[in-house]
């Protein structure tokens, strides 16, 4: 089979697939209400618009005009819909949801809600994650919205993340600070004492995502009964500007808050200019430096702490 004709099945075998999904969707989510899920359709572009006119629904759900102005027409009769001249143009009309309308519809747009929020429930945080990252690639590729920059989530930990975070700080460090393979090293350690020590009623490692790609992380670890350690937070430079420094540091505060710690503590180094506006920023206090040689630079290490 051509390679052209694989990729076309392949589309026809998805729309199948998704067609019986929709089925199923909106048999659950129309239930016990009169309207065809064309109708539905309708309903919602009205109830998300403002002043819509018969022909942007035509183009925007790809009917015909016949077929809508029956629709319309029974909408009408229901007392669903009003119509008025547009201020701009005569010529044309407006469409929009009356207070029995709106009504109407507000159930089953609740019903429908829930209907998809049962269909992702069965699925891992991960893997919705990943549904919606696909289901926004598809619709960017085929012209359905003009493209957008995912958003990033925060998972806990699984196995394999170890390996990025010491890759991506091995990497990061060396090509923006010449960092040799020794901060690497530390990084391996870090995170293997991680793992072997691992209490997860005391312990965190939030793990960064956009768009199905890791871009980031951060520990927050135990140091005694009173105190946590913050550790490792990093931030792919593709993910940067977006805050989520700032949304990783938060997330330790908030855990280390809930978990009872008093005081959390940090070591980090002068010429991590971002990360320490992030740690200041949050209430970190500057309470100790001093100069060092690691990771072949003549670095000043500093500790900074946030009393909770």
């Amino acid at each position: 089979m051509p390679r052209n004709d694989a990729r076309v099945h392949a589309l026809r075998r998805f729309n199948r697939f998704y067609t019986r999904r929709i089925g199923v969707l909106h048999y659950q989510g129309t239930l016990k209400s009169p309207f065809s899920l064309t109708e539905v359709r309708v309903l919602y572009e009205l109830a998300h618009r403002n002043g819509s006119t018969a022909s942007e629904l035509c183009g925007e759900l790809g009917l015909d005009p016949g077929y809508l102005s029956r629709i319309l027409a029974g909408f009408a009769r229901q007392g669903l819909i009003a119509r008025s001249k547009s201020d701009a143009d005569g010529r044309q009309t407006h469409l929009s949801l009356t207070r029995r309308g709106k009504a109407v519809f507000a159930p089953l747009e609740r019903r429908q809600h829930r209907a998809v929020a049962a269909m992702l429930g069965p699925l891992p945080a991960a893997d919705q994650d990943r549904l919606v990252a696909a289901v926004d690639t598809v619709e960017e590729l085929l012209g359905g919205r003009a493209a957008t920059k995912p958003a990033c989530t925060l998972r806990a930990h699984r196995p394999g993340d170890m390996g990025w975070v010491i890759g991506a700080h091995g990497a990061l460090y060396a090509r923006e600070y010449g960092w040799d393979q020794s901060f690497e090293a530390l990084v391996a350690k870090i995170a293997a004492e991680f793992i072997e020590k691992f209490d997860p009623k005391r312990e965190r490692c939030w793990i960064a995502e956009r768009g199905g790609e890791t871009v980031g992380s951060v520990f927050l670890v135990r140091k005694s009964e009173t105190a946590a350690k913050l550790r490792l937070l990093i931030v792919d430079p593709k993910a940067r500007g977006l805050g989520l420094g700032k949304r990783l540091v938060e997330e330790c505060i908030r855990f280390a808050r809930k978990t009872g710690y008093r005081k959390i503590t940090l070591w980090t180094n002068d010429v991590l200019h971002a990360a320490r506006g992030i740690y200041q920023q949050a209430g970190f206090k500057l309470v100790r430096r001093n100069r060092h040689r690691h990771f072949g630079k003549n670095l000043v290490g500093e500790i900074w702490n946030l009393t909770l």
